[in-house]
């Protein structure tokens, strides 16, 4: 939570914005510096605003107050650059959601892994009424993500299986493959 700060000097000292007659009197420069001391946070708050609200230069605790602004899951267990990565890619993140290539991003960020993607869907054309259809009758996405250490695999497997459920269309069945260096290898 913002507060004030000891000794954090004002940018704009109230005093000095009192007429001449004022400037010799000790109750009111008195005063006058415990207000600026009160308002100091919130005056250079105010000052650098564009860079309170941009996620590469926000103060950390105001990291997941931006991500509820565009709708970007942080926790706390991620590094602060990677939950930086990820409220200031949300914007871009949401205009792919529910494609391969959203997917894909999504994965990347969460894990930072290259996933491997096979889908059913396949578009083709033909100058012929009635050909065949591509891809297969009941969508499916499947995930196949390689794992360097086997440690990392139960955290990740759960994470990843909750960011299919929220990423994958709700009429797309999915399966998640995690596998290790040895299994790939294997």
């Amino acid at each position: 939570m913002r507060g004030t700060l000891p000794g954090l000097p004002t940018p704009h000292p109230l005093l000095h914005q009192l007429p001449a007659v004022y400037l010799d009197r000790p109750f009111v420069a008195g005063f006058l510096s415990a207000l600026d001391e009160v308002l100091a946070p919130v005056l250079l708050t105010l000052d650098n605003l564009p860079a309170h609200l941009d996620p590469r230069t926000a103060p950390e605790d105001l990291l997941t107050w931006l991500a509820g602004w565009v709708a970007a899951e942080v926790d706390g267990e991620r590094p602060v650059d990677r939950r930086r990565a990820v409220v200031a890619g949300a914007v871009a993140l949401h205009r792919k959601r529910g494609t391969r290539a959203g997917l894909a991003a999504a994965i990347r960020a969460e894990t930072g892994i290259e996933p491997e993607i096979s889908e059913s869907g396949a578009t083709s054309w033909s100058s012929e009424p009635g050909s065949a259809l591509p891809g297969s009758a009941r969508p499916w996405v499947r995930v196949r993500l390689r794992l360097p250490d086997a440690r990392a695999l139960a955290p990740t497997r759960a994470r990843l299986e909750k960011l299919m459920a929220d990423e994958v269309p709700a009429h797309v069945g999915y399966e998640v493959e995690v596998l290790t260096a040895e299994e790939a290898g294997a």
